[in-house]
């Protein structure tokens, strides 16, 4: 009788020593929305780490030239964590600036999406009667195309402004990153009066400072979302 209460006791033993085993080895699942360094940035980005988390461990600039959200990313916002990100759309050729018509707008970092519908509302109007104005007379002109864009799965593109392009150069560009092409004159969504400010990469041309221009010229088109 005795050894059989032994052999009881035993296996009671046994088993509450496996119970408490298995209770020490059960690991909280990971918290994927913590800065992993192990993984790269775009991994912690896919997995919902928050930007200045990131930011915070690594520096700004550690974001800037990596390929994201349909494009290169050159601004931080650091106080919202929000990114801008930016690309070449040259491959639609040369495009027209539209109506000719007198406006002027921000060139601060992020009023390009504020600029872009200030100049496709401008073109819907009639400005034919405008001094120095003259209509385009089309849809085919750089800001409503991009306006109306779905590229790369994003439709939320628009024409950067003077100090967005001239970031885009400083934080990637001249970094060796990014996809823009020195070859071209790019539009940007700032002007002064008639005057609209153009850009090009090629750091030998104004050391990658926008200058004035003419609506009636064609020119290529950076994009550019902000997330």
């Amino acid at each position: 009788m005795k050894k059989i209460l032994f052999l009881l006791l035993a296996v009671a033993l046994c088993n509450c020593s496996n119970d408490d085993s298995l209770i020490v080895n059960q690991q909280e699942p990971e918290d994927l929305t913590i800065y992993n360094p192990d993984l790269t940035i775009v991994e912690n980005l896919d997995n919902g780490v928050a930007v200045l988390d990131i930011t915070g461990e690594l520096g700004v600039e550690a974001l800037y030239g990596i390929e994201y959200g349909g494009g290169y990313i050159f601004h931080v916002n650091e106080t919202d964590g929000k990114l801008m990100v930016a690309t070449d759309y040259s491959t639609i050729g040369q495009t027209s600036w539209g109506d000719h018509f007198d406006l002027t707008n921000s060139a601060e970092i992020g009023a390009g999406l504020d600029n872009t519908q200030q100049i496709v509302d401008g073109n819907l109007a009639d400005n034919s009667n405008v001094p120095n104005g003259l209509e385009f007379g089309s849809d085919d002109y750089a800001f409503k195309i991009v306006w109306d864009l779905e590229h790369a799965g994003y439709d939320d593109w628009y024409v950067p402004s003077k100090g967005t392009m001239e970031a885009i150069f400083d934080n990637v560009h001249m970094r060796g990153m990014g996809n823009f092409d020195e070859t071209q004159f790019y539009w940007t969504s700032t002007k002064e009066g008639y005057q609209p400010y153009v850009m090009t990469f090629n750091p030998n041309t104004f050391n990658g400072d926008c200058f004035l221009g003419t609506c009636f010229a064609s020119n290529a088109v950076v994009i550019v979302r902000q997330f």
